[in-house]
């Protein structure tokens, strides 16, 4: 458990923290994204159809377009293929594809881009890892194969690689190897300087072997790298790290809950209220939509997602400090029903981390992606002290490109104690914002946080809320 935490973990606000490097050689310490100048996130999330789930997530930093047009083009061209596979009749549940990031290293002369793609058709999951880097000297956009000085190069790790794969047991086949740069798309450096290559899943083992990579001692790594190749591991080494979910939960506690600093003047026994909510950000559209609502006084809820609150904890506390609250929505998206309880666990705490990290409070709402839960999501979210949160109202705007449509379809659902999905990283979402408000308001509606529809019954961790009432289908599992 601990060694697969580490090895997806978060730097510390400070990159140049030392802490106890982690005794297994693969793990790779990760950089706060944060601290990369110019950084911000882009979402891919595709129309919702034939019943896939999709949604990914990839850097864009400002003085590096090659690099973010690298990583756009690499995960289109996997969802295509994932677009184009044919679901299993017997599926045990939607296809799911999903990818999430971390920078691998970063520094004045180059960024890593570690992206982890995963992918299901409706049974098992599989994982592909590609790290791409950006040489910040040369100004160019390079595959992993380009830390290598040549093709000698690669033959020598291949067969250093096979050497320590064939320790590995019966799961695991060192003869699938050969010197190809495909299989070798995703390198990094661990804090030692050690090179390590992670392979895609059943790419050199069976599927039930999970992660596969190997480390080369950095002495016998140097000599095999070209000039990117030495600046990435410069980079790499000494990058601190959190190590575990006890070292994120930790960091939250005796924090005070995340409430918003305008709540408690509104009674929603008496004024018709509805809570706006948006999801999946923040990202390049955020700021503007905090300006729209500001112009109106309006307070919402933002469910955001882990990964993308490292990435801006500016803008988490500028939600904070305007008067929204800010709520979980996972790390990266996944279906949390198809997870087990480790995996599960893991998706809600990182993002509690992050969250609080950034605005000094603990996050006491959590809304599943997709908005699928059951009863196991319930109780790890209760014992992570987080109420979950779906919606009655949804605005479509995943489906639709039009403002206009948006904000009327919107305005035309509401009814009192309604809660609305939308999504901030749309611009037609934010676009549409001041419509909705306009229209809404016109018809009374007092705008608040989804805590306060509840009055002052405080949101119970562990219990299912939409709508100003409990879910009642999901309270008679959690009774039964």
């Amino acid at each position: 458990m601990a060694a697969t935490l580490a090895g997806c973990s978060m730097a510390t606000a400070s990159p140049h923290v030392k802490l106890p490097v982690p005794s297994e050689p693969t793990l790779i310490n990760y950089v706060d994204p944060s601290m990369v100048q110019g950084l911000s996130t882009r979402t891919l999330s595709a129309k919702e159809t034939t019943g896939r789930r999709v949604h990914a997530t990839y850097p864009a930093v400002a003085e590096a377009p090659l690099l973010t047009e690298k990583l756009r083009r690499t995960m289109t061209r996997s969802l295509d293929l994932f677009t184009r596979r044919e679901a299993p009749s017997d599926a045990l549940s939607n296809p799911e594809f999903n990818v999430d990031w971390q920078l691998a290293a970063a520094s004045a002369e180059v960024l890593g881009v570690r992206l982890r793609i995963g992918q299901s058709m409706g049974s098992g999951w599989s994982e592909s890892r590609t790290t791409v880097w950006y040489d910040r000297v040369s100004r160019r956009a390079l595959n992993s194969p380009d830390l290598l000085r040549d093709g000698a190069a690669l033959a020598t790790l291949t067969e250093l690689a096979r050497r320590e794969l064939a320790l590995r047991g019966p799961l695991v086949n060192p003869n699938a190897l050969r010197p190809d740069p495909a299989m070798f798309d995703s390198i990094g450096f661990n804090p030692r300087g050690d090179l390590v290559v992670e392979f895609d899943d059943e790419q050199v083992g069976l599927g039930v072997a999970g992660r596969v990579a190997v480390a080369v001692p950095s002495a016998t790594a140097a000599p095999l790298l070209s000039a990117t190749g030495l600046r990435a591991r410069q980079a790499a080494m000494g990058t601190a790290t959190l190590t575990s979910q006890e070292d994120m939960l930790a960091a939250s506690r005796d924090k005070p809950a995340a409430r918003s600093s305008g709540a408690g003047g509104v009674d929603c026994a008496k004024v018709k209220c509805v809570a706006l909510t948006y999801e999946d950000g923040p990202g390049p559209e955020t700021g503007r939509l905090l300006d729209i609502l500001g112009a109106y006084k309006a307070r919402t809820t933002f469910f955001v997602l882990g990964s993308n609150a490292s990435a801006h904890p500016e803008m988490l506390r500028r939600m904070r400090d305007e008067g929204h609250l800010v709520a979980n929505h996972s790390w990266s998206h996944r279906d949390l029903t198809v997870l087990p309880p480790t995996m599960l666990a893991d998706q809600l705490t990182r993002a509690q981390y992050a969250i609080t990290h950034a605005i000094g409070q603990v996050p006491t709402l959590m809304r599943p992606p997709y908005g699928v839960t059951d009863v196991q999501v319930a109780s790890i979210a209760g014992r992570l002290g987080m109420s979950v949160v779906r919606w009655n109202v949804d605005a479509k705007d995943q489906r639709d490109s039009d403002p206009r449509a948006i904000a009327r379809r919107t305005v035309a659902q509401v009814r009192p104690g309604s809660i609305v999905l939308m999504h901030d990283f749309r611009g037609a979402t934010v676009k549409a914002a001041p419509e909705i408000l306009r229209g809404l308001a016109a018809k009374g509606y007092t705008f608040v946080t989804v805590p306060e529809l509840y009055g002052p019954r405080a949101m119970e961790p562990g219990r299912t809320y939409d709508s100003g009432a409990v879910s009642a289908t999901l309270e008679k599992q959690s009774m039964s």
